[in-house]
């Protein structure tokens, strides 16, 4: 099996997982959950340094999720690498669960919690100092969305990242062009989002955010940028791999899942 299968293979099961979860929580995101899989699939499955025996060594790679909305598929590729049993990040949101709505530092290999849109970069941007103070190599990944570009915070982290040439940290821009209550371009329009970013002294790379392949490409391609951190723009569709999901704004959350609707997207994703 080629590296790419495998990963590919790996992004199915992050679906998969992320939905089992949301529908047994009967609420969750699972739109932008979908659009995150092939994103964590090649970061936790090919990239990153991490040891889930270890969940807490200091050199390890760090991951920040700022859109914790999608953090079924988080839990889902934390549970697949093998840091707490898959059944268990099927707990989603129940209230003897540590598997909350929203990413919590308790479960094992979750580098910072997240909420408020906007906070991730700059959590992500203190690890990477910390590295450098400390002289450590491990870098820092952190993906965020469409709503953490529409923050003020976000674009702070950015312009200080980039006068300090933060070139250990990482970001994934999930560019799903959907939000909770309406299109991007009809809610708050981002613009051309590389370029912005590009003035702000970051290396930046545009891919599709579904060729696990590119994913990967372009994460070793940010290993070898000196002097700058690099930001990746990931074109993505929301619900990606469950053709009545994809690009449909109801999708987004927080959403009950029929046990049709469970089953019928568990088959497409079977068969793709």
């Amino acid at each position: 099996m080629t590296i790419r299968n495998d990963l590919n293979e790996k992004a199915r099961e992050i679906r998969r997982v992320s939905l089992e979860a949301i529908h047994a929580a009967r609420s969750g995101h699972p739109g932008g959950s979908l659009s995150i899989a092939d994103m964590l699939a090649v970061l936790y499955f090919d990239t990153m340094n991490v040891d889930p025996s270890a969940p807490d060594g200091l050199d390890r790679d760090r991951f920040v999720l700022s859109k914790g909305h999608a953090c079924p598929a988080l839990y889902a590729a934390l549970a697949l690498r093998g840091y707490f049993p898959v059944e268990e990040a099927k707990t989603l949101r129940r209230i003897d669960s540590i598997m909350e709505g929203h990413p919590d530092y308790r479960i094992p290999g979750v580098d910072a919690p997240s909420g408020s849109l906007g906070m991730g970069l700059s959590q992500a941007l203190g690890m990477a100092l910390g590295a450098k103070h400390l002289g450590k190599s491990f870098r820092t990944h952190v993906i965020v969305g469409d709503g953490d570009l529409q923050e003020g915070n976000t674009w702070e982290a950015i312009m200080c990242a980039g006068f300090k040439g933060m070139d250990n940290l990482v970001v994934i821009y999930d560019g799903n062009k959907l939000q909770g209550d309406a299109p991007v371009e009809t809610q708050l329009s981002l613009g051309d989002v590389a370029a912005k970013v590009s003035n702000f002294g970051w290396h930046t790379i545009a891919i599709d955010g579904h060729d696990t392949s590119a994913i990967k490409a372009a994460l070793d391609e940010g290993k070898t940028v000196k002097g700058k951190p690099t930001f990746i723009v990931a074109d993505t569709v929301k619900g990606k791999g469950v053709s009545f999901m994809e690009g449909v704004l109801y999708w987004h959350g927080s959403v009950t899942m029929k046990d049709q609707e469970l089953a019928d997207a568990l088959k497409e994703l079977e068969s793709a």
